[in-house]
């Protein structure tokens, strides 16, 4: 019974090496990313790469083990967890109150540490946000906050 239960684990874990979702890589820089359409310094574009962007754009770099189910089908739901709460490639086509919403969610969970995911941060040690990292950031996003929210008569806190 053991050795049927064994096979059958075994079957099933081959066959759903071949279910391939679509990858998020778009390849190229869209229209309504934030780069487009707003200043974002040299060293935030590299803090976001680093740090950011696998789970909030249209790029995500996938480590080798998400070549391997049920890994990947886990990865996609934390990536499309992450765009839909927040997409620097889509970050233009959001609201002039959408965007200062967005940008002071991502000041509070940088201020906090809840991002990254401690779960990201397991496998991409790099990703870790170090005091520098932080500032650099929230400076970034409250100006971009500050400089939105005057353009378009809204309050800068949310």
């Amino acid at each position: 019974m053991k050795r049927k239960i064994l096979i059958a684990l075994l079957f099933i874990f081959i066959v759903i090496q071949f279910i391939r979702p679509h990858k998020n890589q778009s390849g190229e820089i869209a229209a309504d990313d934030i780069t487009q359409h707003f200043t974002v310094p040299q060293n935030v574009q590299i803090i976001l790469q680093r740090s950011c962007n696998d789970c909030h754009s249209n790029n995500t770099h996938y480590p080798w083990y998400s070549n391997i189910q049920p890994v990947y089908w886990w990865l996609q739901k934390h990536i499309n967890d992450g765009k839909k709460e927040l997409n620097f490639s889509t970050f233009a086509s959001y609201t002039p109150k959408r965007q200062v919403h967005k940008l002071n969610e991502t000041i509070e969970q940088i201020k906090s540490g809840e991002m990254p995911l401690n779960s990201y941060l397991l496998v991409h040690h790099d990703a870790k946000l170090d005091t520098a990292d932080k500032k650099i950031l929230t400076d970034w996003a409250t100006t971009l906050k500050n400089e939105i929210a005057a353009a378009n008569q809204l309050p800068a806190d949310k």
